[in-house]
């Protein structure tokens, strides 16, 4: 086995025995071209005249003469007993080529112009708090981790999934579909096949491919007035023009909808009917049945995003508008496995086979294979019925969690803040009473090793609010975070 340290040399040094160039002079252009290029840093050593040789099949007389001309040169420097060296930049020199040794340098930036996006500004931070909240995200401390990954180990294992892995189909993930799409029917009162479904990887992706085979420039797309800021950003990025519909407690205006119907044309509408992001009010029965009667007469599209359909807790289910769409007009956007580890879920699009044919193109250039061995595990969980039994034991408690920061926020804050008790979902939106600038308030907490990003305050001239998610703290991690927050309040 060749030594890692000849290696390199054998990957860029190829001398061409019939060329009237001397091989000699051919080895030294080829080592200062990998000096150029940082193959061979500045002050690393060179392998000696009898191993270089050796390993080049050359005569040692050969190597010490490149050698020679590189040192003449100044791009090495040779030291008797000892060896040669790159020459180090440090190390002052009046050789011409020091400027062109910098190429080991990666550049600090492009050469050329290009677009940059303000719009595509990643609104997410990171810190290193003890405590900090959220906009609602699962506990990955209540997945079976170990459980997961003897899953995926065991599906890797399988020479079915192999041959997939091997071949290059988008109908390798049939049986995921299948299976999917009956969890789908059974839990959503859906009516579709696996030709319905577009597998993805996230909710995000999802909705970029909706937005680029749906949205024109300039189309008029309607979202809530307050509303889930990366799907505003990557409609808005496609060309559309946003306009916003109030929301109450009772969902998005769509009375307020229709009026501006008459006289606006509409491309499509973007909601989260199930919770209302961020508030997390449901769209009332009435208005649901007149938004499809909306869309069915005036020809626009709703986007339905179910975010988080999977977190009930009341005893009555909201079955999702696309369970009750007859004509075609509602495209269904959500998730599958959330409650479970992030690498383990899916996002996923139903609407009608046609449509889904359109988008299958799209995924085809950007995530051609997907990812065969996790969708195996994820149908196989739904098939023995593991995600059944995962999410009622993680219902039960995340049910827990909720009570318990509604109970908590009502202990530390009283008439300072109001909330609804959320009948869904993993946060709770809260409303303050009194003025307070939650800049400030986050700023003070952070101090006291509580972070509270910038994504879930809501503070203008008419409201100052916060979305709280509770879902990945535990009771006491709950008490602590509340109580930093309520005594930097009172600072």
């Amino acid at each position: 086995m060749n030594s890692p340290v000849k290696i390199p040399f054998l990957s860029f040094i190829q001398l061409d025995r019939k060329a009237k160039t001397p091989i000699f002079l051919q080895l030294a252009q080829q080592l200062i071209n990998a000096i150029q290029r940082g193959y061979l840093m500045p002050g690393s050593k060179m392998p000696g005249s009898r191993t270089l040789s050796e390993l080049l099949q050359l005569h040692r007389k050969t190597v010490i003469a490149a050698y020679e001309d590189l040192h003449h040169q100044g791009w090495i420097a040779i030291h008797p007993n000892k060896g040669a060296y790159v020459m180090d930049n440090k190390t002052k020199s009046e050789r011409p080529y020091d400027a062109l040794v910098s190429l080991a340098h990666y550049p600090a930036q492009t050469g050329y112009a290009f677009k940059q996006s303000s719009i595509l500004d990643d609104p997410f931070e990171q810190t290193a708090c003890n405590y900090q909240f959220n906009d609602g995200v699962p506990d990955i401390r209540l997945t079976q981790i170990h459980y997961l990954s003897g899953l995926y180990s065991a599906s890797m294992k399988r020479k079915n999934i192999h041959q997939k892995m091997a071949g290059n189909s988008l109908q390798d993930g049939l049986y995921f579909k299948e299976q999917l799409s009956n969890y789908l029917n059974s839990s959503r009162g859906l009516h579709i096949a696996k030709n319905n479904l577009l597998i993805t990887r996230s909710t995000e992706m999802s909705l970029y491919i909706i937005a680029q085979l749906l949205i024109a420039q300039g189309d008029t797309v309607w979202v809530g007035e307050l509303g889930l800021f990366t799907a505003n950003m990557i409609f808005h990025k496609a060309g559309a023009n946003l306009k916003t519909l109030p929301v109450d407690e009772n969902g998005i205006d769509v009375d307020y909808l229709a009026e501006k119907l008459k006289t606006t044309p509409v491309r499509m509408v973007y909601i989260t009917p199930h919770h209302h992001y961020p508030t997390t009010v449901t769209l009332s029965a009435p208005r649901r049945v007149k938004l499809l009667q909306l869309a069915q007469e005036h020809g626009f599209i709703i986007v339905e995003d179910d975010y988080d359909y999977d977190f009930q807790y009341d005893k009555s289910t909201v079955m999702p508008l696309a369970s009750a769409d007859l004509a075609g007009m509602v495209i269904y956007v959500g998730s599958f496995g959330k409650s479970l580890a992030p690498s383990f879920s899916t996002g996923f699009v139903v609407a009608p086979q046609n449509l889904i044919n359109e988008m299958q193109k799209y995924m085809g250039i950007l995530d051609r294979h997907g990812d065969l061995v996790m969708e195996q595990v994820l149908a196989e969980m739904i098939a023995e019925g593991d995600i059944h039994r995962h999410l009622k034991k993680s219902l039960k408690v995340y049910q827990e969690r909720r009570n318990h920061c509604c109970m908590l926020l009502a202990q530390h804050f009283g008439h300072q803040l109001s909330f609804a008790v959320p009948s869904g979902g993993l946060a709770v939106w809260a409303q303050w009473n009194i003025p307070v600038s939650l800049w400030k308030l986050a700023k003070d907490c952070r101090t006291k090793d509580l972070f509270i990003p910038k994504n879930i305050l809501y503070q203008n001239k008419n409201l100052i609010a916060m979305r709280i998610g509770f879902g990945h703290l535990t009771t006491d991690e709950m008490q602590r975070s509340l109580e930093i927050m309520s005594g930097c309040l009172v600072q």
